[in-house]
């Protein structure tokens, strides 16, 4: 597979815990991605490097990070994971809690904006 290739042994195990301790908006935009944008495969806490994404599209190279209250506290930490997201050839957007729980439709809207974006890209 070739997600898990050239992973560390674990790898495996330890997506499926993260999957399984999601948390609800990770879980909300994740259900809601796939029905908006069926044409799209979205994987759930997929590895990408030495961390997991919350949220994969292999096809469009993006990343999406669902960020609750302790990413507040944790902005460099974040910062860091993103270039190295980058550097392995990703986009990545980033949306809050309250950004997916109280503004679905908006988050899903932006992510199609993007899709869009990069798709307008490649056929210039």
């Amino acid at each position: 597979m070739r997600l898990y290739q050239s992973q560390p042994s674990g790898t495996v195990s330890r997506a499926k815990q993260l999957r399984r301790d999601a948390s609800p908006p990770e879980r909300r935009l994740l259900r809601a991605l796939r029905e908006a944008l069926p044409t799209h495969k979205w994987r759930h806490q997929a590895p990408v490097g030495p961390f997991y994404a919350d949220i994969l599209c292999f096809s469009e190279a993006l990343v999406i990070e669902v960020d609750g209250d302790t990413h507040a506290d944790a902005m460099e930490r974040d910062t860091a994971r993103t270039a190295v997201i980058v550097a392995e050839g990703y986009r990545v957007v980033r949306f809050t809690n309250g950004d997916v729980m109280g503004n679905l439709e908006g988050v899903l809207s932006s992510v199609a904006s993007m899709l869009a974006d990069k798709a307008k890209g490649s056929t210039a």
